[in-house]
This record gives C-alpha cells, structure tokens and sequence, in this order.
C-alpha cells in the first residue's frame, strides 16, 4: 500500500464546510440590498483564508473555499447561465430518517431559451483560493446532469431546443468552457458533484423519472456520454472526479439504494479519474458494485458521515475499508466524509469542531493504512 501525491488524495474531502455566522448575515444583508457585492466579496475572502487555515491545519492536501461563495451547492452556478431559471421542486421530499419526510422539496432548473455562459463563472474564486493555500486547490462544480434530470424535456424550451441533443451538447460546452477557463489559471483538480446518478438507484426516484417520461435505464448513459463531452479536452495532468450522494440538507437526505442499477456504466462509460461515493449508511447498499471498478480508477469511501456529530470508531471505519477491498484492490481506495457539511446555506446539524474531528480522523486513519 502506497501513500499519494496526487489527487484524489488518501484523505480527502467533498468540499463544503459549515459558514460562519457573520457570512450568513452578510449575504442576507447583499440581498436585501444594504451592502453592494465588493463588500460581500470581503466577508466571504475573510471566511475563506480561515477555511483554508482549517483545512491545511488538519493536514488535507486538496483544499477547497468550503462554497463560502454561493449559498447553495447548484443553485448559484446554474442560475450563472443564461435562460436557465430555478422553479418549484421535484416530487420528493428530504428526510432525517426513513418515514420521516421534512417539507424540503429539491429545486429543478427549467431552460427557457437557448443557453449561454455570459462571462466565467468560478475563475476568480478559484483563483483566490489558488493564491492563499500551498496545497492543491479543488473546484467543485455541479455536474451539468442537474439542469436535465429533475425537469427532463418537459423542462426544457421545445422552440429553442427542438433537438434534445443539441441541448445536450450546448450543456456540455459551457461546463467544458468552464473547465478549461479554471485550467488556464492552473487548476488541475476538479469535483463534479453528480448526485442524480445516486438517485437513479432509489426506486421511488426511478418512478418520478418515468412520470417525467424518462427512461431510468438509459438515462445513466446519456450522463455518461454528457459527462464525457464536459471533461473532453482537459489537460492530461487534470484530475476530475465525480461526487455522489443521496442527498444532503440539514443532515437529511433523499434517496435509499445501493449503486448496483447505475455502477456499470458509472464505472466503465464515464472518463473520469475517481469516484466520491456515499457509503456511511445502510442507505447506500453494500460494497458489492465495487466490484466493476477498473484498474487505474480511485473510489473515495465516503464512511464519515457529516450529518450527525457522533465520530466515527477507527476500528469500525478501518474493518469497512477492509471490506470494500474485497471488491476493489486497497491501493484504489481512499477515505472522506460521505458530503459535504453545508451543501446548502444553514448546513448540517453539526460544529466547527465536530468538522475539525471527523477530518482529523480520516487523516490520521489514511496515514496509518497507506502511509
């Protein structure tokens, strides 16, 4: 077993960290109109150097601004484009708990004319980011499937898309632009945050697709090949990995499944370099789909969860990973927390300190299994 230079690193994380109070305040303050954005850029530049402090002081390598600039995890990237607006939810409900549904229903985005990106849309947080850690910096981006999958063509314009593959390739080339704009400034390390894969294993979520009138089984290789067109091009020393997960908003979540329906095609189809995969509850199955994992691809077992404060015990965590290494070989394997702490504004029900332990706890365990 060997220790990593490059990402994904052995101790890892998805990206999102818990906002500090005085940034909340300041982007209520932004919206209501009493501060102009130069003001809010400050707030947010103050909180980001402390989240890379933190980051760096608990010794991960892959560094990220913990989404102190947007206040939600799509929303803000999304809305970035143009004639793409944000509307009613999607017919599910988030839950703390198995029959416990809380009145939180996931947004979908609906494109009303033909897209566009306008100007770039993280080139200067990343390039802030970029400028205040030593590490390597990583941008997290919503992966382009979610402007698709919660509408699907219905919410798509027929008269400026009559062709949903021309959608489809217009989606593709702004993420891809994107993507080459944030390499230009030397990044080389980039999340794509596909939680609809992870969906697509829950058969209540299946059925709202076939009410959408898609097809749940063919929709895993139309992201393939969407996902393929994005990261096409990228320079050959740029790692991208994709993000999954069932969910996660005030420490609840969406959607139950294992990965088998979608891990074929996740693993074998799509031209990305690793896999942040939720595996901290019974909710996201067993191992088992591990098994499709080609050589030369990581998996991120994402078994720290950050919904609840309670830590994790190392003997537990270090028996899972010995588990999932009888499906894939232990060298392609590497440890984060299932998500992010914040995927949205308010964040999940735990600390700052609860944060700092569970990231100490995966460093230390990364170092004591791969060096």
């Amino acid at each position: 077993m060997t220790a990593r230079t490059k990402p994904p690193f052995r101790a890892d994380h998805v990206g999102s960290f818990l906002r500090p109070q005085a940034l909340i305040e300041a982007r209520a303050r932004r919206e209501k109109g009493e501060i102009d954005d130069a003001a809010l850029w400050e707030v947010e530049s103050k909180a980001v150097r402390d989240i890379i402090e933190l980051q760096e002081s608990v010794g991960l390598h892959a560094i990220t601004d913990g989404d102190f600039r947007r206040g939600h995890w799509w929303n803000d990237f999304v809305l970035a484009i143009e004639n793409i607006e944000i509307q009613g939810g999607l017919q599910v409900h988030f839950k703390a708990e198995p029959g416990a549904d809380i009145a939180h229903a996931p947004h979908r985005a609906v494109v009303t004319g033909r897209m566009n990106r306008p100007k770039t849309i993280c080139a200067d947080q990343f390039k802030f980011l970029a400028e205040n850690t030593k590490e390597t910096a990583k941008l997290c981006m919503p992966s382009p499937s979610i402007v698709h999958f919660r509408s699907g063509r219905e919410g798509v314009d027929k008269t400026a898309y009559p062709d949903m593959e021309e959608f489809f390739t217009d989606l593709a080339r702004i993420w891809r632009e994107e993507i080459m704009d944030i390499a230009a400034l030397g990044g080389r390390y980039i999340q794509l945050d596909e939680v609809n894969l992870a969906f697509l294993c829950d058969p209540k979520l299946r059925d709202a697709v076939i009410a959408l009138g898609e097809d749940p089984d063919k929709l895993p290789h139309t992201y393939a090949k969407l996902i393929n067109d994005t990261v096409r091009g990228r320079p050959d020393d740029m790692v991208v990995c994709l993000h999954l997960c069932r969910g996660n908003h005030r420490s609840n979540y969406v959607a139950d499944g294992g990965y088998e329906p979608v891990a074929e095609s996740l693993f074998n189809e799509i031209d990305v370099d690793g896999y942040f995969m939720e595996f901290d509850s019974p909710r996201a199955g067993s191992f088992e789909p591990l098994r499709f994992v080609p050589k030369g691809k990581m998996i991120v077992l994402g078994l720290v969860t950050t919904k609840f404060p309670e830590l994790e015990k190392k003997d537990d965590l270090k028996r899972r990973i010995e588990e999932a290494a009888k499906f894939v070989d232990i060298d392609q394997l590497a440890l984060s927390p299932q998500c992010g702490f914040a995927s949205t504004l308010l964040g999940n029900k735990v600390t700052v300190d609860d944060e700092k332990r569970k990231l100490n706890l995966i460093v230390e365990l990364a170092e004591e299994i791969w060096g």
